[in-house]
């Protein structure tokens, strides 16, 4: 753990800087090509313009532009309805974000994080380690690796579960309302849960209510649905469909 410490806990970005480097690179190469020809012009246009947009998205995401990504997090803590005191599951949690400030935020609690890590993220599991040490919450926050599709717990686990704009990006469950009703099958009865998505992208989730009729037919009555991709505080150009255009946030209690 030595070799990533820092003195400020790293959240990482929700856009890669893979993003940014690969239509800056081919922006770059097109360049040095349309000193052959003009029509080479063409692509770097076609480059620049997600180079610029992705560039832009990330600093609205990062702590030091509009920390946007923050914001976004902290809209679960508004459903976020409990005692505070019992066992917390944060799925797909990155770098720690949400399990740390559940832990900061309910002294009484002991909190598990899971991600499958790697892939297009800078996140792991020594960096979310790494953050708990900085935040002095050791003791009661631990992390371990495991899909969001087979969670490695019983049923009827954890007193609370929470996640944030994971579920969509669960690669070996074709069907994410099975990853929904996954999350669901670890909390215990009348144990409370709150998750963020793209609940309103109908490619992946339908209509958002035919989705909470679907959680009320696994005999979870108390659910609801709000809009979070209206919030004020996220700039319009981030409000497209595949960026957080079509966040949701479904709540209740198992």
């Amino acid at each position: 753990m030595s070799d990533i410490h820092r003195d400020k806990a790293d959240y990482g970005n929700w856009i890669s800087k893979k993003l940014i480097y690969i239509p800056g690179l081919l922006a770059a190469i097109f360049i040095g090509l349309s000193f052959i020809s003009p029509w080479f012009i063409i692509g770097i246009v076609l480059f620049l313009i997600p180079l610029i947009y992705f560039a832009y998205a990330y600093y609205q995401f990062s702590p030091k532009g509009g920390d946007i990504q923050a914001k976004i997090r902290n809209l679960l803590f508004d459903y976020l309805i409990w005692s505070g005191e019992g066992t917390v599951l944060d799925i797909g949690c990155g770098n720690g974000a949400i399990a740390i400030e559940v832990a900061k935020k309910y002294p009484k609690a002991r909190v598990t994080g899971i991600d499958y890590w790697g892939g297009n993220w800078d996140y792991s599991k020594e960096i979310c380690e790494n953050n708990v040490e900085i935040e002095g919450l050791k003791e009661r926050t631990a992390f371990q690796k495991a899909s969001a599709s087979a969670l490695p717990f019983d049923d009827d686990s954890f007193d609370v579960a929470v996640s944030n704009f994971v579920f969509h990006e669960v690669n070996d469950k074709k069907d994410k309302k099975e990853v929904v009703r996954e999350a669901l099958r670890v909390v215990k009865k009348g144990g409370v849960f709150v998750f963020q998505d793209l609940f309103l992208l109908k490619s992946i989730y339908g209509n958002p209510y035919d989705l909470l009729e679907t959680v009320r037919g696994w005999g979870i009555d108390k659910v609801k649905f709000v809009n979070t991709s209206t919030s004020d505080f996220i700039p319009k150009a981030l409000k497209l469909p595949f960026m957080v255009g079509s966040l949701g946030i479904i709540y209740g209690v198992k």
